[in-house]
């Protein structure tokens, strides 16, 4: 990355949560960011977003040319309502169908695409020139927020998580989406070298939430008590 695509260093505290799908983050992310009072983003939310209203348009997911052409022409807002970001695609509202089954099958093809992930990062890093956030997604200790002390990457074994996705009623193909995140070239799936491991696979949200205050603590940021325990990770 070039020096000046690197997030400004004046920005507000970011504490980046990394990890594969269905591994808990979503969860702990938007947990932790009650407890320490900051905004909560999902960067996930936003590259369906995106795939939605491709798909919506009648774009082919495979065609990078009409993606990138698209991305430049689209109006794209994000915002935070209650501390929790959100956003809109040419004026419309996909919260909704953020998990439609065609937005699964087709979300790793559309965030492959360099344009799209350009885009979306600039749109992320604003947020922290804000606000204290907790983000979370696939690149942001490695690409979007490189130089945030605040590293964490949250994993569970596969079946574990496949277990987790589907009692959420969602049908994505775990081992699939992990090989076509890990291998895309732009701003693959990895775990940022400064960044701390925690496997979920035997713990609750709350428990990791723990977990990830007490060593947010010992890096010097202030961490509110717990707020509820044993909720499930999601």
């Amino acid at each position: 990355m070039r020096n000046q695509d690197r997030p400004r260093k004046n920005q507000h505290i970011v504490v980046a949560i990394d990890g594969p799908a269905a591994s808990g983050k979503s969860t702990v992310a938007r947990n932790l960011a009650q407890r320490l009072g900051f905004a909560y983003v999902n960067s996930g939310a936003m590259y369906r977003a995106l795939t939605w209203d491709i798909l919506r348009s009648g774009i082919d997911p495979r065609d990078h040319a009409a993606i990138g052409n698209y991305v430049g022409h689209a109006r794209i807002v994000c915002d935070l309502h209650n501390k929790e970001s959100r956003i809109f695609v040419n004026d419309l509202d996909p919260s909704e169908h953020l998990r439609d089954d065609n937005v699964n099958k087709s979300v790793s093809l559309v965030s492959s695409v360099p344009r799209v992930r350009e885009v979306l990062v600039e749109k992320m890093r604003r947020y922290a020139r804000n606000c204290d956030l907790v983000m979370e997604g696939r690149d942001i200790g490695s690409v979007v927020f490189p130089d945030t002390p605040f590293k964490f990457y949250i994993d569970a074994l596969p079946d574990v998580r496949l277990r987790r996705r589907a009692a959420e009623g969602h049908r994505d193909e775990i081992a699939t989406r992990d090989l076509a995140d890990s291998l895309r070239r732009a701003s693959p799936l990895v775990m940022a070298k400064d960044a701390e491991l925690i496997d979920t696979s035997n713990l609750s949200a709350e428990d990791v939430v723990t977990e990830i205050a007490s060593r947010l603590q010992t890096k010097g940021l202030r961490v509110a008590g717990p707020r509820q325990a044993g909720q499930p990770l999601l």
